[in-house]
């Protein structure tokens, strides 16, 4: 039986299929309202330049590592780590408790957006710019944040449910080229508003005098969280590659599409919000949900005839970053299931299902009958809890535990020897050093910054 799984295990047609689907899973919400909330509060073209330095140092150096421990062993994160000792299991543990946290929550954020594309062609642009009303209305609401919600993970589930070639290729194939082409065009013709050219130049000259620990920290975590880093998806994905496959062009060019989406995004909605608020810390002041489903309205519905049209393709645009990355999540998933219960992929499938449906429904609750639950203090719901969680303490200790794990204990040769397969890897040895040294530093800062944030020590 275990056989028969085991050739059951799916794999990518090619390596630019890889990328494609590694680039998607990075391309998500983060990118859409995180990214540009920092470069508008960190002096634009300061964070901007810092990004894209930790980008092609950590940020490929934990890619590499990741995507060639998946390759390596073929299996997801449980079995990559249990692979070199049963001992060693309890980092795939963790690593796979960060995608069984995320997916729920993130799905119901993908609901949210669901509705407003929806909503800009059923209300009209006017019903969604009234200062938030509308938005507090929607997610606090019994019955329509789940049905959004259970449409947007119905999505999720039919593309999954396909495969990796006839399901998740063919629907990267499609989203990402429509993702990159809707975000240049709306940027475009956001840059012909007035007002918007000065929001531009604010996004993109450097303010050297906003260069800060805050800064380093701030860009360090939004790279971590947006490379899909730690949460056991690139294991996953490196577990389908064929060994013919360049690994290190692939996690280079991987980090090239998170940082051109990442720019084109903070370049739209940096300039858009100047439209509305005149000024980078006006801009700054509203960061996540606020920023994109109160702020933006405002901005589309001054765009008179043309606002129903750029509202709607926004949000699409949105909506297909969100399920790029929900997909990633809900295959890590099935991955981890489907290995570790050596069970077939369909009932792997419908055991994810299972879970993510009842845990967002629970989740959801939390702006409605389970609103009572303050986790993290007064205006905190059970989603801020599970981002926390996750995002800020999980995600940390597994980056540093993998760190440990490859630099101290089985040693750099193990990866770079999977890595030189198929590429020169000429830059191991600067590779290995950030491995061993400077990332497990850099990973304990934002652990450490992140926990201190959350409780009022620490400004970000």
């Amino acid at each position: 039986m275990a056989g028969e799984i085991k050739k059951q295990r799916a794999s990518w047609s090619g390596k630019w299929a890889f990328i494609l689907a590694a680039a998607a899973s990075a391309v998500g919400l983060g990118n859409m309202w995180r990214f540009p909330y920092l470069a508008a509060k960190y002096g634009g073209g300061t964070f901007l330049l810092t990004y894209v330095v930790l980008v092609f140092t950590f940020g490929v150096s934990l890619l590499l590592l990741e995507t060639a421990l998946g390759r390596k062993t073929g299996q997801s994160a449980i079995g990559a780590f249990k692979a070199f000792g049963k001992k060693y299991a309890f980092i795939g543990i963790l690593a796979s408790a960060v995608p069984f946290i995320i997916t729920p929550y993130y799905c119901i954020i993908g609901g949210w957006v669901t509705k407003y594309t929806a909503a800009y062609l059923v209300n009209g642009p006017e019903a969604l710019a009234d200062g938030g009303d509308f938005f507090a209305g929607f997610i606090t609401s019994n019955a329509e944040s789940y049905i959004w919600m259970l449409v947007f993970m119905a999505i999720v589930f039919v593309i999954v449910g396909l495969g990796v070639k006839g399901g998740i290729e063919k629907a990267n194939l499609f989203m990402m080229p429509a993702l990159i082409i809707m975000a240049v065009a709306i940027a475009i013709y956001t840059l012909t508003m007035p007002g918007a050219v000065e929001g531009a130049l604010y996004y993109l000259t450097p303010d050297f005098s906003k260069f800060s620990p805050e800064l380093v920290i701030g860009a360090l975590g939004q790279m971590f969280y947006s490379l899909s880093l730690a949460m056991g998806i690139m294991i996953t994905y490196g577990s389908y590659m064929r060994k013919q496959d360049s690994l290190t062009s692939s996690v280079v060019r991987i980090g090239g599409f998170d940082l051109g989406v990442s720019f084109i995004a903070g370049l739209l909605i940096v300039s858009a919000a100047f439209v509305a608020m005149g000024s980078g810390d006006a801009v700054a002041a509203k960061a996540g949900p606020s920023l994109m489903f109160v702020t933006l309205p405002t901005v589309f519905v001054d765009m008179g005839g043309m606002a129903t049209i750029i509202g709607f393709l926004f949000f699409l645009l949105v909506l297909f970053a969100a399920l790029t990355s929900a997909i990633s999540l809900v295959e890590t998933l099935v991955s981890i299931v489907h290995d570790g219960l050596q069970c077939t992929r369909a009932k792997a499938l419908g055991i994810v299902i299972a879970f993510v449906v009842i845990a967002g429904a629970i989740i959801n609750a939390g702006y409605n009958g389970l609103s009572f639950i303050e986790p993290l203090g007064a205006g905190s719901s059970i989603l801020d809890f599970a981002d926390f969680i996750s995002n800020s303490v999980l995600m940390p200790i597994v980056a540093l535990l993998t760190c440990v794990f490859v630099g101290w204990i089985v040693k750099p040769k193990t990866i770079i020897d999977e890595v030189r397969i198929s590429s020169k890897f000429s830059a191991a040895g600067a590779w290995t050093i950030m491995i061993k040294y400077i990332a497990p530093v850099l990973v304990i800062v934002i652990l450490v910054a992140y926990v201190a944030a959350q409780f009022g020590f620490f400004s970000m």
